[in-house]
């Protein structure tokens, strides 16, 4: 322990976290917009990174096309900028590749539920050990504003200028019934919560799912009238989600219509890699 840190303990001084240690040089400023909260998401996952003890080495970064898949630019791990809803594909391939690698991948609601979607039922179907953020913002902000698989029913968008007509996904609810081990929510506003939410997902053998609401101030925000980012983020994550440990308290009334946040489903199944290994090992008499 150096002496700044020991002089700090002693007189009970918290240490500002380091994050440039987890950051490419020369990658800053970000591309995210003024209020986005891609980058509190990101503080949040270096944090719980940072709690895993994993080593950066250790660690494949993966994502797709979207705000959120600029992500592994900025972080100093093994990383893969890859193509728009293939991100969860090539995370396979890097995992059976080097099963002893951490992959974590970044991808947006119409990244992952869209283009993607098939690929990301049938990531959750084998239980492959990797971490799936899915940031969702209910609209595609770095292609112009269109309605995504999350956007609200009458919700406006480039591509809903009377307001959108379709049925939102519940993405923690699609990835649960197609069969990943782990599924929570989280929001950008919930710091903490979302810390400690990603640290377990990390940890879990599987395939972890964890949806981020995370407003999109630019695109989402002003076509529907939104005052402000902070305004966003009070109503759409703090005052529009609940946490299951309050919903169990709470009255049915006081839930309706509101996200439950938290861990939504754990259990242990078998691991996709782990059972692929066992099979070669079977055919060649291991």
């Amino acid at each position: 322990m150096s002496a700044g840190a020991a002089t700090a303990k002693k007189q009970k001084i918290s240490v500002p976290f380091d994050y440039s240690k987890y950051l490419r040089a020369g990658k800053l400023p970000h591309i995210w917009c003024p209020g986005c909260g891609h980058g509190i998401v990101l503080k949040s996952l270096l944090r719980a990174i940072d709690k895993s003890g994993l080593e950066k080495d250790q660690i494949c970064m993966v994502s797709g096309i979207g705000c959120s898949s600029r992500t592994p630019g900025y972080v100093d791990f093994n990383t893969l900028h890859t193509l728009h809803g293939r991100a969860v594909s090539y995370a396979t391939g890097v995992k059976l590749a080097k099963p002893e690698l951490k992959v974590i991948v970044v991808t947006g609601d119409g990244d992952a539920l869209a283009i993607g979607g098939n690929h990301f039922i049938h990531t959750c179907r084998r239980n492959i050990d990797m971490t799936i953020l899915v940031y969702s913002n209910a609209i595609y902000g770095m292609t112009g504003g269109q309605f995504s698989p999350t956007t609200p029913q009458g919700s406006m968008s480039t591509t809903s200028r009377y307001g959108n007509i379709e049925p939102s996904f519940d993405c923690c609810e699609l990835a649960k019934a197609s069969g990943a081990s782990f599924v929570a929510r989280g929001t950008a506003y919930h710091t903490q919560e979302l810390e400690r939410i990603l640290l377990r997902s990390i940890q879990h053998k599987g395939t972890s799912v964890v949806e981020i609401i995370d407003s999109c101030p630019v695109y989402y925000g002003r076509q529907n009238k939104f005052k402000s980012a902070s305004q966003m983020m009070e109503m759409i994550e703090k005052d529009g989600t609940v946490s299951v440990k309050q919903a169990d308290r709470l009255p049915p009334e006081k839930v309706e219509g509101k996200l439950l946040r938290g861990i939504l489903h754990e259990a242990e199944r078998p691991e996709y890699c782990e059972e692929y290994q066992r099979l070669i090992d079977k055919v060649h008499g291991k």
